[in-house]
């Protein structure tokens, strides 16, 4: 007898695969749940709350890892990590509902992010009106350049397009308000005057900038700090009741990039995003996009970390952004934006099957295209 023939199996689709086998076509749908797993990590929970989710989840053949002090009570708090098959974390969340400290609310929670649908990612076109870009400072500076080139954006087929007009690569310094305005205000003025419907984001730390602009029509204000740089932002934000862009970064452009350090980097930029998350809402600011904030503070390893690890961040419950394009963790220090393009579009490729909602990027023909092959 000849040996026995294994493979690994890694694709999304295992009812596809069920049905390959002569699977019932009428029990698949259910028994795919089988076959998909999740782990979940659960923040606080008091000794009583993690030994009853701990004993569910070893009732339906799942398991839950704790504290070692959590089954002595000797512990305040304890996070917890909860793995399965979707089939045994959705009979975990049934068993829940019926349990005392609050535990309800948390199936639903865990509900909600088992149900979770995978959008198909939209791309946000780059248009830099500045001297000293990292990608292309000064060659939009002029209107009529940064005319065209929105032009070009619109038709390549960007979902949005973000107008930055400070640059806020590493070691840059502040653009004063009023400068951003002077350089802001033509391209503005050319979208309202030719009607060009295409949404206008517009890449600002400063709150009077963020007002300008959202009286001239745009629809997003792109925040890089996340509310740090200017303590304003947030009520701008809230009273046009405009989307915000909430992106983290580790320190200020002069100074970010000197010798960024995490203890754990991904949980400690989500929970920082949390916290963002819950200022805006205090705000009654709804419409939120987040971003980690690649090379915003980050070192390359921090930067692939965040890049493999980004569907922990769909957790939060908002639309997820990411912006590679052309930056620095691409190794490439010279100026070219052809190479660049192509390996920033190679690394968005497993971001678009992990499902991000938009790609912040400067090349939208290409990222258009790799959308259409995948």
């Amino acid at each position: 007898m000849s040996d026995f023939i294994i493979k690994e199996l890694v694709t999304g689709d295992i009812n596809k695969e069920l049905l390959n086998i002569g699977f019932d076509a009428g029990y698949s749908n259910i028994a795919a749940e089988k076959f998909r797993y999740k782990n979940i990590k659960i923040f606080d929970l008091t000794p009583a709350q993690a030994n009853i989710i701990k004993q569910t989840a070893i009732s339906v053949g799942a398991d839950c890892g704790t504290h070692r002090d959590v089954i002595t009570g000797g512990i305040e708090k304890s996070n917890i990590i909860l793995g399965g098959s979707y089939s045994q974390l959705n009979k975990i969340c049934v068993k829940l509902k019926e349990q005392p400290f609050k535990l309800s609310l948390l199936a639903d929670r865990i509900t909600v992010l088992l149900n979770q649908k995978q959008k198909k990612t939209k791309i946000v076109g780059v248009l830099n009106i500045t001297d000293n870009s990292f990608s292309d400072g000064g060659k939009y500076l002029e209107p009529v350049a940064a005319q065209k080139r929105l032009i070009e954006l619109a038709e390549e087929g960007a979902d949005i397009v973000d107008i930055g007009a400070e640059s806020t690569k590493p070691y840059s310094e502040p653009v004063d308000a009023q400068i951003q305005i002077e350089r802001l205000k033509p391209i503005l003025e050319f979208v309202q005057n030719e009607n060009i419907k295409i949404p206008v984001s517009i890449d600002t730390r400063s709150s009077i900038v963020a007002e300008f602009v959202l009286n001239m029509g745009a629809s997003i204000i792109n925040d890089v700090s996340g509310f740090d740089f200017d303590k304003k932002m947030a009520d701008v934000v809230s009273k046009y009741d405009c989307s915000v862009i909430i992106q983290h970064s580790k320190g200020t452009p002069e100074t970010m990039q000197n010798h960024p350090h995490y203890y754990d980097t991904v949980e400690e930029i989500f929970m920082s995003l949390r916290y963002k998350i819950d200022l805006a809402n205090s705000y009654g600011i709804k419409n939120i996009i987040i971003d980690p904030g690649i090379g915003f503070g980050k070192t390359k390893e921090d930067n692939f970390e965040l890049i493999n690890r980004a569907e922990e961040f769909f957790s939060l419950g908002c639309p997820l952004m990411y912006g590679i394009s052309r930056k620095s963790l691409l190794g490439i220090n010279d100026n070219d934006n052809q190479l660049k393009d192509s390996l920033s579009a190679a690394i968005s490729y497993p971001l678009i099957k992990k499902g991000v909602d938009y790609l912040r990027v400067h090349n939208v023909k290409l990222h258009k295209k790799l959308l259409e092959l995948v």
